[in-house]
């Protein structure tokens, strides 16, 4: 169960391999997380995403394969996992695909971004959603981004699949309302990670470190969305812009 502070046992988390997903794992298993499911594709950085989560703490740690690609999988892998589990204090999303616009008109490209940024991550929230529902209680966290508040020129398949994902989201807290369990949307500047090495630097961005104490302040919080850095909050002032000149602003 969430202690009193909102800091879980038992989380799984879809995208195990995930750099940021990893920051935030670590940060909690040096709090209260004993119990931890890891979910990705890959399995040897699986296993040392594993390795991690022990040395900080985790004390039971297990893995479960799935593709974030093959979206009539996904309600069996989240399935798994929670078997795996047990009951599950938290789950965290940290799944996608970032899109490159050399490939912006690349029909599979587009295919490959949007499945793995919101078609399977919202069908696999769907299926966490009805579990956690049958327990009564849980916290799910997904990680959004900045380009969700509104989609830049440079990046906009994989800013438009965030979007969706992110609206989602705020949709399925809104539904779960009454049932004890929570959503949170964790809306994030770009931080150094291996999905975006090599892009230049970006205004307020964040790094792994920070992303993982804004969601444990989240969870004791139980805000409906996070904001990192704090100040990216006025990114909502972007829905101002003209889109005449918002297609002008550099990536």
């Amino acid at each position: 169960m969430l202690d009193a502070f909102g800091q879980p046992q038992s989380a799984v988390v879809l995208g195990g391999t995930s750099d940021l997903a990893g920051a935030v794992v670590r940060a909690l298993a040096q709090r209260r997380l004993r119990t931890l499911v890891l979910a990705g594709r890959d399995e040897e950085r699986l296993r040392s995403a594993a390795s991690s989560a022990v040395a900080a703490g985790a004390e039971r740690v297990s893995t479960v394969r799935f593709d974030a690609q093959d979206v009539s999988d996904a309600a069996r892998a989240v399935d798994e996992c929670f078997d795996v589990a047990g009951p599950v204090d938290l789950l965290l999303l940290a799944v996608g695909v970032l899109s490159h616009r050399q490939d912006e008109l690349d029909s599979s490209a587009t295919a490959e971004v949007v499945t793995a940024t919101y078609s399977w991550p919202a069908v696999a929230l769907t299926r966490a959603a009805s579990r956690m529902s049958e327990q009564g209680y849980g916290r799910i966290v997904v990680l959004s981004s900045l380009v969700a508040v509104r989609v830049p020129r440079h990046n906009f398949v994989y800013g438009s699949a965030k979007a969706g994902l992110d609206a989602f989201s705020i949709g399925l807290g809104d539904a779960l309302s009454g049932t004890g369990v929570i959503v949170q949307v964790v809306r994030l500047g770009r931080a150094p990670t291996k999905m975006t090495e090599g892009l230049p630097g970006a205004p307020l961005s964040t790094t792994p470190e920070a992303v993982a104490d804004a969601v444990v302040a989240g969870l004791e919080s139980r805000a409906q969305v996070v904001w990192v850095p704090p100040a990216a909050r006025w990114v909502a002032l972007a829905r101002l812009v003209p889109q005449s000149l918002w297609r002008r602003i550099p990536g």
